[in-house]
């Protein structure tokens, strides 16, 4: 296994801004839309690729309309097949972020995990739920109950970090302690409130655990609902918080970089934070 890992992330705008169409018209037009860029990825030798929050389909939980769990669908499904033939095709591992119906009336926001040879490893369900104006999230997403695990694909050990998550350093810290090398974050955001957080939240996580972070956000205004522009601005930072590649914040976009996986230990024989942890010492946050 190299040490060198080439990665990939893909933000996209949706192709369908029409309440009018119907649901699966609407999920397939963005994944045909993306398709080029998973492509692009597979030609340009990408071995990890991680596409956006509920990438195949608008972001829809400014909704309450019921129409929209339409879009989900079992995890494995129709959508990590599809996908798992590609990543087969281009000995890919793709992190595929859906919308996952676990039962009938239980749904999930959900990132399945592709290895490079198209088995499905796994899958991380998110485990904070926001509930804000214009992000309706508790309507469609029952907290994730599977906690924080890796995948060791053929290439590195990763792990899955979505969206509203990436405010909570307990998980992030937890993914580090379970051996990720690198973290994905799927996002779906918008200007405004958070935006400035952005670039300092997911870098801190990077520094704090000595791993690399990918952190995807998609592009564009989605209609019906406006709540606002989708930055985009994906990117990748090291162990160091250091920004290593950036997309805009208004153009579909594959961003990719090439991560050397030895920095990790460089970083972590310096700044010691695992062994100088005092679990003991945390009992509060259990209360």
């Amino acid at each position: 296994m190299s040490d060198v890992v080439r990665c990939g992330l893909i933000q996209c705008a949706n192709p369908i801004n029409d309440e009018s169409r119907p649901v699966p018209e609407i999920q397939e037009a963005m994944f045909q839309k993306h398709l080029p860029l998973i492509h692009e990825a597979g030609e340009k030798g990408v071995q990890i690729l991680c596409l956006q929050e509920i990438f195949n389909g608008p972001y829809f939980c400014p909704s309450q309309d019921k129409r929209w769990y339409e879009a989900a669908e079992p995890v494995p499904g129709p959508t990590t097949e599809r996908l798992a033939a590609l990543a087969k095709r281009y000995a890919m591992v793709i992190v595929v972020p859906v919308y996952e119906k676990a039962m009938r009336g239980v749904y999930y926001n959900t990132a399945a995990v592709i290895d490079a040879d198209g088995t499905y490893l796994g899958k991380y369900r998110k485990q904070h739920i926001p509930q804000v104006a214009g992000f309706w999230e508790k309507f469609f997403f029952k907290p994730g109950d599977g906690g924080y695990p890796v995948f060791k694909t053929r290439y590195a050990t990763i792990g899955v970090y979505i969206c509203y998550d990436r405010h909570f350093p307990e998980g992030a810290r937890a993914l580090g302690l379970n051996g990720a090398e690198i973290v994905f974050n799927p996002s779906a955001t918008v200007a405004g409130l958070s935006q400035y957080l952005w670039k300092i939240e997911q870098p801190a996580h990077a520094v704090a655990n000595g791993y690399f972070v990918g952190a995807i956000n998609r592009v564009g205004t989605e209609g019906p609902w406006n709540i606002g522009k989708f930055y985009g601005t994906s990117y990748f930072v090291n162990p160091r918080g250091q920004f290593i590649a950036e997309a805009n914040d208004s153009d579909d976009a594959l961003v990719v970089s090439d991560l050397d996986l030895r920095m990790i230990d460089e970083v972590r024989s310096t700044w010691q934070f695992y062994r100088d942890r005092r679990p003991d010492a945390y009992q509060d946050l259990l209360k």
